[in-house]
C-alpha cells in the first residue's frame, strides 16, 4: 500500500509500474513451467514479497520469497498468507480436484 501511495496523479491514471506484495500463478495445461518460474523470479526482484506458483499437473506449489530458494511443497492441503496477508488460507482441496 505504501508504494501505491506514492504515486503520483500522472501515474495512477494509467497503468501504474509498480509489483504487487503477493502474486499467484496457477499453471494450465499449455504453460511451461520454466516460464512461470522465470515469472515468478522477476516478481521478487522487483518488490513482490511472497508468491504462489501452483502446480496442479503435479500436485505441486513453489513459494517464493525474496532471496530464497523457491520452496517446493507436495500436495499441500493448505497454503498460508504468511506475513503478507495475515490470516489467509488458501484450501487446496478444489485446485486439486
Amino acid at each position: 500500500m505504501h508504494r501505491w501511495q506514492t504515486l503520483t496523479d500522472e501515474q495512477l491514471v494509467t497503468f501504474p509500474n509498480i509489483c504487487p506484495d503477493f502474486v499467484v500463478e496457477l499453471r494450465s495445461s499449455s504453460d511451461t513451467l520454466k516460464s512461470l518460474q522465470d515469472k515468478m523470479v522477476e516478481y521478487m526482484e522487483n518488490g513482490a514479497k511472497l508468491g504462489w506458483l501452483i502446480n496442479p499437473q503435479q500436485r505441486q506449489v513453489e513459494v517464493y520469497r525474496p532471496g530464497l530458494t523457491a520452496e517446493i511443497l507436495d500436495n499441500p492441503v493448505e497454503l498460508s498468507g504468511e506475513e503478507v496477508l495475515p490470516g489467509f488460507l488458501l484450501d487446496l482441496h478444489r485446485v486439486w480436484d
